[in-house]
């Protein structure tokens, strides 16, 4: 399985413990600007993931040329954003995603909160609206087994 997620956590508990092994992922990789280039914060995040899954830390420019990411390729693999923007601009520079897991994003000044772990700003709300009319389908879930009704748009 291929799996895209956005949490702004990025790697930490509850995906090494919930998502790697519901998509059976034996690779993450992390489409973020900042860590990709700060080896130091990469080989903190890699201490919380298990030996036998690989992990790899890229700039978003970076996603749509990968290889790993060529639709032969991604199976088993576990694709994570900090942001809804950095989603678009992967996707604008043609990475295409069938699915888009919405996992946790902090509640903060004028933001909508759509469930615990879920809060949208103006610029989410627009970029998950320009997704949806891509024909990327929305999951709003924190965890695999969660069943939390959101309504979005």
């Amino acid at each position: 399985m291929f799996w895209v997620r956005v949490d702004n956590r990025l790697i930490h508990g509850q995906v090494v413990e919930a998502w790697v092994p519901y998509i059976g992922a034996n690779s993450i990789l992390v489409g973020n600007d900042e860590l990709a280039a700060d080896e130091l914060q990469q080989e903190i995040m890699s201490l919380a993931i298990p030996n036998n899954v690989e992990s790899t830390f890229l700039p978003i420019d970076a996603l749509p040329g990968d290889a790993r990411l060529a639709p032969a390729s991604r199976e088993n693999t576990l694709l994570l954003f900090s942001t809804c923007l950095d989603v678009r601009r992967a996707f604008e520079k043609g990475l295409r995603v069938p699915v888009l897991n919405i996992g946790n994003l902090h509640y903060g000044t004028g933001k909508r909160q759509l469930s615990p772990s879920i809060a949208l700003g103006p610029e989410d709300e627009a970029c998950l609206r320009f997704l949806l009319e891509q024909g990327v389908e929305l999951d709003f879930r924190c965890v695999p087994n969660d069943h939390v009704a959101v309504r979005f748009p």
